[in-house]
C-alpha cells in the first residue's frame, strides 16, 4: 500500500513518520537494537526481500543505519548515533503495547539496566527536575521552526 507523503508538512512528527512510519521499519530497528546486523538476520521477520532491501536502503540513506562491508558480498547494518537516539521511541511503544495489549502471562520483555540488572522505569514525559508528568500536564507551544513557516 502506498502512503501519502508527509514531506511537505512543517511538523516534527510528520517528518519522523516520513522515515519511520512504515511498520516494517520499526521491527527492523527493534531487531537492530537486539543485535541483528546482516540482511539475512532481518529476513527472520518474515519480510519480503524486496521490501527489506527498500527499508534498509531508506534507513541507510536517512543516516539511521550505516551499511558497512564485511567481505566481498556481505555487509553489516549498524545503528548510527541518529539510530541509537530512537531507543526511547521503541521503548515507549513497547511499554504502551504491554500496558494496552498485554499478554495474559505478563510483559513480553523486561528492559533492564546492563550495569545493575535492575528494570528501567517505563518511558514517560518528565519535567526538567525529573517529576513524571501526565498527558494532560504537557502542551505544545510554537517554536522558531514553526513560526518561520518553512
Amino acid at each position: 500500500m502506498k502512503y501519502k507523503s508527509f514531506a511537505h508538512m512543517n511538523c516534527s512528527l510528520a517528518q519522523a513518520l516520513e522515515v519511520l512510519g512504515e511498520r516494517w521499519t520499526l521491527l527492523i530497528l527493534r531487531d537492530a537494537f537486539n543485535g541483528s546486523r546482516r540482511f539475512d538476520d532481518f529476513l527472520s521477520l518474515g519480510i519480503a526481500r524486496n521490501v527489506l532491501t527498500a527499508r534498509l536502503n531508506t534507513l541507510v540513506d536517512r543516516g539511521i543505519l550505516e551499511k558497512r562491508p564485511v567481505d566481498g558480498k556481505s555487509s553489516d547494518y549498524l545503528l548510527t548515533r541518529k539510530g541509537l537516539d530512537l531507543q526511547p521511541v521503541l521503548l515507549s511503544l513497547t511499554h504502551w503495547g504491554d500496558k494496552h495489549m498485554p499478554h495474559e502471562e505478563g510483559p513480553r520483555l523486561t528492559f533492564v539496566e546492563k550495569a545493575t540488572g535492575e528494570p528501567i522505569r517505563e518511558m514517560s514525559a518528565t519535567s526538567r527536575d525529573g517529576r513524571p508528568l501526565g498527558a494532560r500536564e504537557v502542551r505544545a507551544i510554537p517554536g522558531p521552526g514553526l513560526a518561520s513557516g518553512s
